[in-house]
């Protein structure tokens, strides 16, 4: 049920700060995930028309770089145009979470009546912000959410009792600035792991934040919020609701560390339709499935994945209270283009990555074996490695096929690179070309198709190559 806005400010709102004192820290959020198909949307061929040679060079005129000296993603593609959502004002600071030159902290702000969902990693060592997100949700119920604060170069995860505090005073030193309820502040950190937030940098940069507010800030903000990222990750829609075209904007950062489970690195999305929180819940908890949680690069969880979904009314939509409405057909559709988008783009900029490969099983008895199939072949560093060398080794995809124990029928399994048939009938294929396999495995865009012919369900992952810039990156990530 959407609360109503309190409209009173000072006396009632101070009242309610003393309450929060008083609130206990609920379990996560859970939404029931549906059954979701993926549609197939060609979302990042549609973020622009760039040619393959020119989208590199795109990217790196970004004003916001990540870490220095990494170089552009040869699989990167630019930033499109984002226009601004109504309701949505974002402005970007230095902090000095960083020892270089670069801006490290985000504010967005909502206006009011804006409501919110979010999901979050599964990691067990949730971080400090992950862990205020989800109770204020709770607290909330997903209604007049007013600002999100972000800062990049400090994950405050695995900080305690300490990282919780940094955390709170952060929400209430903003609450203050803007006035509002500090649960009605979303939080997001990235960067190392084990090191408290300086909370007194934010603070002192919330003047700043607050009188530099935008509507057209959108790419700064992307490349605000990167860290070993290469080129910033955007994704911007157009829907009708009944007549009233909406808009759709969204950021994403990460290229390390992603095999999310229930969310990406950091993910923010924004429209100005008016939809109820539970509504919100049930989109974001669906296509996160197909988008969010079918991406790896490594095999390895972020302890602060955070997804946040915000609608923001302003655009004169009709308000939408059941996630089943026929009139959020079309958004519905330009939501999951978005967070596709968002999503391979991580893959795009997996670290030290040059291939973008998208992982198809079929034939499996269930959806989740599928999936754990599909997962298996794109995480095995030895399928991973010989894509990075360009060899079509159909072997070590029957390996990772069969070390997941799940049902499969060895005298049916047939398996694709590209076009290609590499195996059929459990044996490699009478057709089998050895040049053209070599051939097609040069390209920077490949598909790995895999039927385990024991049932009919089916699953996709994205994944990416490992090579010895994976090592590079990680082996100094502090420096």
């Amino acid at each position: 049920m959407t609360k109503t806005p309190p409209k009173t400010p000072s006396a009632s709102r101070i009242t309610q700060r003393a309450a929060e004192g008083l609130e206990r820290a609920l379990d996560p959020i859970t939404s029931a995930v549906k059954r979701a198909v993926q549609t197939g949307a060609d979302a990042v061929a549609n973020l622009t028309h760039t040619t393959d040679a020119e989208a590199p060079k795109a990217a790196a005129s970004s004003s916001a770089p990540g870490k220095p000296g990494l170089a552009v993603s040869p699989l990167a593609v630019p930033l499109p145009e984002m226009p601004p959502v109504g309701g949505v004002q974002l402005s970007t600071a230095r902090s000095g979470f960083y020892k270089h030159d670069r801006k490290d902290t985000l504010l967005m702000k909502f206006a009011e009546g804006t409501t919110c969902a979010g999901v979050f990693t599964r990691h067990t060592v949730g971080s400090a912000p992950v862990d205020w997100c989800k109770k204020q949700l709770e607290a909330n119920e997903g209604s007049d959410v007013r600002a999100l604060i972000c800062n990049a170069g400090c994950a405050n995860a695995f900080t305690g009792k300490p990282g919780a505090d940094a955390a709170r005073r952060t929400a209430s030193a903003l609450s203050r600035r803007i006035d509002c309820r500090q649960r009605d502040i979303m939080l997001a950190s990235t960067g190392v792991i084990g090191v408290v937030l300086d909370d007194s940098k934010i603070a002192a940069k919330l003047f700043d934040l607050d009188k530099d507010l935008r509507a057209d800030a959108w790419a700064e903000a992307a490349g605000t919020i990167m860290t070993t990222d290469t080129f910033p990750k955007g994704a911007s829609e157009t829907a009708v609701i009944e007549g009233v075209t909406v808009r759709i904007n969204g950021i994403a950062k990460g290229s390390g560390m992603i095999a999310p489970d229930m969310a990406t690195m950091l993910a923010f999305i924004a429209t100005d339709a008016t939809l109820s929180p539970g509504v919100l819940q049930s989109l974001l908890a669906l296509y996160t499935r197909t988008t969010f949680n079918s991406v790896t690069v490594d095999g390895d969880t972020s302890t602060n994945d955070t997804c946040l979904l915000f609608a923001t009314g302003v655009a004169g939509a009709p308000k939408i209270s059941r996630a089943g409405d026929k009139r959020l057909a079309d958004f519905k559709t330009k939501l999951e283009k978005v967070m596709h988008a968002l999503a391979t783009q991580l893959i795009r900029d997996g670290e030290g990555a040059t291939k973008f490969v998208k992982v198809n099983v079929t034939g499996a008895s269930s959806p989740a074996s599928a999936r754990k199939i599909a997962k298996s072949i794109a995480e095995s560093p030895l399928v991973k490695t010989a894509l990075a060398g360009e060899d079509a080794n159909w072997g070590r995809i029957v390996m990772a096929v069969g070390k997941t124990e799940e049902p499969v029928d060895r005298d049916r399994i047939a398996i694709r690179f590209g076009d290609l048939v590499a195996a059929e009938h459990g044996a490699v294929s009478h057709t089998y070309d050895e040049a053209a396999m070599s051939a097609y495995m040069k390209n920077a865009e490949l598909e790995i198709s895999v039927d385990v012919g024991v049932g009919r369900a089916l699953a996709h992952v994205y994944t990416c190559d490992l090579t010895h810039g994976y090592i590079s990156i990680n082996g100094d990530y502090r420096s």
